[in-house]
């Protein structure tokens, strides 16, 4: 008979929750509580993504289906490492399980780039999302911005900035998004990648939607547009890589329509400096050329260009989490398979990690699905090694947390402020209007009377 086990997974963002499928679908006798410090799930797929992307809406559909198996329990707006520590969870679980994610913005070391008017993507996307612990307001008085990156979020940035604000309404986004938007004063979005076409990470399908808007111009100019011969035969082997390819010359091709915004996108521009005294007034970068096998060298050519605030998309990272090892340098917790290391090495007993804080911020969905599997049969090949813990009741946890003042949003409080914004949308015409205010999500998510 397989042993009856309650896991704690600490994070209900994809990776979180699709751990928490694949454990209750391997040992049908798993209970995981699936706790978040927000108060809804879904972590970078209601908070990372751009909300003009339906193709959103059905990953959240999932999700929510797992989140509503009977094996398995949503703790929302309960902190890890405020509410709760690594012992407190041992006390109550038979293993945890980190899957936190990567919410903050990877470093760019180039001089200027603290200076006001240059932002991290993270927190811009953080804002135009809704995100409760982030400012309501947003600097958008710049003409003309910089974009630093050569991936999704880096278009999804230069799309958000160019794109009219009454364009988004047919989107979830919040009345405090849509008034900041509405005064927008971006004509020019300024995309700067290290190397060519063939190099850059962009998803044909976030590409082409870059020309969806009729209010917006895609510029591709031809200097830079360089494909070496490690870029022919990703080409050739990359489907993926050939429609980018294949978009990136449409564009360069086209004639403007004389469209009020224009994303301009660079290739083989690095950015060296952000040019400025007291804030942001321009970016410097210098031009590289390919080498043949897909690295790029520095020329000594240097272009000033005359912008007025500067955003780095060069990726997310990690952040340490309480009571738990971390590698500062690589941005993950240590571990192997799954299992978390201490410095010497050493598997910590029941504990395990899955997702972008396993294995950093790369990869798609179908990444961290095979992920979490692995993590979990490291779990299950673990398991009667594992001591049982001392209150495994699941009122326990609960009444652990009301002592400490936290009164979790389980699932039907996320399900009532779910129908809560999707009536604010309705009201307006719209699919779903964000509620921003932490405080407001919570009263909503505990009101029974909704």
């Amino acid at each position: 008979m397989a042993r009856a086990i309650r896991v704690a997974v600490i994070g209900a963002g994809p990776a979180g929750i699709y751990a928490a499928d694949i454990l209750t679908n391997e040992h049908p006798d798993a209970q995981v509580d699936v706790l978040d410090r927000l108060p809804a799930p879904y972590g970078l797929v209601r908070y990372g993504v751009a909300p003009d992307h339906p193709r959103i809406k059905e990953i959240i559909k999932a999700l929510g289906r797992v989140l509503a198996k009977p094996a398995i329990r949503f703790l929302g707006n309960v902190d890890y490492g405020q509410d709760l520590k690594l012992d407190d969870l041992r006390r109550f679980y038979d293993a945890v399980v980190f899957a936190t994610g990567a919410i903050e913005d990877r470093d760019l070391d180039i001089r200027g780039i603290d200076l006001p008017g240059s932002h991290g993507a993270a927190d811009f996307v953080s804002w135009y999302t809704g995100h409760p612990d982030v400012p309501r307001d947003w600097p958008l008085d710049a003409r003309q911005v910089a974009v630093i990156g050569a991936g999704n979020v880096a278009l999804d940035v230069a799309r958000m900035l160019a794109k009219p604000a009454d364009e988004q309404l047919t989107t979830e986004i919040a009345d405090n998004v849509y008034r900041g938007l509405q005064a927008n004063q971006a004509t020019d979005v300024h995309v700067f990648a290290r190397r060519g076409p063939a190099q850059i990470k962009f998803s044909p399908m976030e590409l082409r939607e870059l020309s969806h808007s009729p209010s917006v111009d895609v510029i591709v100019p031809e200097q830079g547009f360089q494909i070496d011969d490690a870029g022919q035969e990703a080409i050739g082997r990359s489907k993926g890589t050939r429609l980018v390819v294949d978009t990136l010359l449409k564009y360069l091709e086209q004639e403007p329509t004389g469209a009020p915004h224009r994303i301009h996108i660079h290739m083989c521009e690095a950015p060296v400096a952000v040019l400025g005294q007291h804030r942001v007034e321009g970016l410097r970068t210098e031009r590289t050329e390919l080498q043949g096998d897909g690295s790029a060298r520095r020329t000594g050519e240097y272009t000033d260009w005359p912008v007025e605030a500067v955003y780095r998309a060069v990726g997310y990272r990690s952040t340490h989490l309480v009571d738990v090892p971390f590698d500062h340098v690589a941005g993950v917790i240590p571990n192997q398979a799954g299992r978390v290391l201490d410095l010497d090495g050493v598997a910590l007993e029941g504990t395990y990690a899955t997702g972008w804080i396993k294995r950093g911020p790369v990869g798609l969905i179908g990444h961290t699905k095979s992920d979490a599997a692995e993590t979990v049969r490291s779990l299950l090949d673990d398991l009667e090694g594992l001591p049982s813990p001392a209150h495994p009741s699941p009122d326990a946890i609960l009444d652990h947390l009301a002592a400490g003042g936290c009164h979790p949003v389980l699932l039907d409080g996320w399900q009532r402020l779910d129908r809560h914004e999707i009536a604010l949308g309705v009201a307006a015409g719209r699919e779903r209007i964000k509620v921003v205010d932490r405080a407001r999500m919570t009263q909503i998510a505990h009101d029974h009377r909704a």
